[in-house]
């Protein structure tokens, strides 16, 4: 099947690509690395009356880190961008255990980070860690910039609380508390396959004791699960067994699985439970240097 007619627009600058979306009324849709988009243009599950390319704009794809450590990612950064980042790997280790495991390569080429997390597939890998990590997004319309927390910007499947004449230009992450440690795994059939469970865990140390924790749920539920209120249970207490198994019983109730073709609820609920325990345990020994 091919795409109904779209007009398409390559805007130069942030200004110039506001001002279209604007125009567009809410029936333009964004392309950055379109790993998402086109397979939804070429389905018609999605027929916008116009493309807006972001790709000619300059100034968007970077990873930097502010002084005291916040992590800021441009709109235009590409997966790989995050997964060969020697400095995301030292500093990172959420996102550097995520980035591998998003689709496969030839996505990871080409998709971006922020156009992932704005597409809120309830299977997303990047949304999930950001939530994990209370990141938020830095967005641009006509009255100017303002910032989204990730717990507040997925409102439930492929529906955020983006504006139709808004851009994302940017994803921040706050500096660490503390050592930063945490992982991410995902079940899938096979790979670049959609998620059959996953789960994000992010937390700050200080020595053996937690300082900030945080945990989120792909393809569980709805929509991206955020169960940093459960995680806080580790708040101030130490990685033993009995915490890492009350915290994992807590996040494995609050998924929302249904049963499918990719296993019944019992069985991805299991995987939620046995997730935790893993990234936790695999951290436990972990301290400050």
């Amino acid at each position: 099947m091919y795409p109904s007619r779209f007009k398409y627009e390559a805007p130069k600058s942030i200004a110039e690509a506001i001002a279209l979306l604007d125009a567009g009324k809410g029936d333009s849709k964004v392309l950055a690395g379109g790993q998402s988009l086109v397979p939804m243009l070429k389905l018609r599950f999605a027929f916008p009356d116009q493309l807006v390319d972001i790709n000619n704009i300059p100034g968007l794809n970077y990873i930097t880190f502010d002084a005291d450590g916040t992590l800021r990612i441009g709109a235009l950064t590409r997966h790989e961008d995050l997964e060969f980042s020697a400095e995301i790997a030292k500093r990172q280790p959420t996102i550097a255990a995520a980035a591998p495991l998003v689709a496969d390569p030839i996505v990871r080429a080409r998709g971006t980070f922020v156009g992932s997390i704005c597409h809120a597939d309830p299977q997303g890998d990047w949304a999930a860690t950001m939530i994990a990590l209370g990141g938020h997004l830095v967005v641009q319309g006509p009255k100017g910039k303002r910032t989204i927390d990730m717990k507040d910007f997925v409102l439930g499947p492929y529906a955020t609380a983006l504006n139709y004449n808004e851009l994302a230009i940017e994803a921040v992450i706050p500096a660490p508390k503390g050592k930063a440690i945490g992982g991410y795994l995902k079940l899938e059939r096979r790979v670049g396959d959609f998620a059959t469970a996953s789960v994000a865990v992010s937390l700050d140390m200080d020595g053996t004791k937690v300082l900030r924790a945080g945990i989120a749920l792909a393809g569980v539920g709805g929509k991206t699960i955020d169960a940093n209120e459960e995680a806080s249970f580790l708040v101030g207490q130490t990685l033993t067994e009995a915490n890492i198994n009350k915290v994992a019983e807590l996040v494995a109730a609050k998924s929302e699985p249904r049963t499918d073709h990719r296993g019944s609820s019992d069985y991805k609920r299991q995987i939620v439970r046995t997730f935790v325990k893993r990234i936790l345990t695999a951290n436990s020994a972990q301290k400050v240097a």
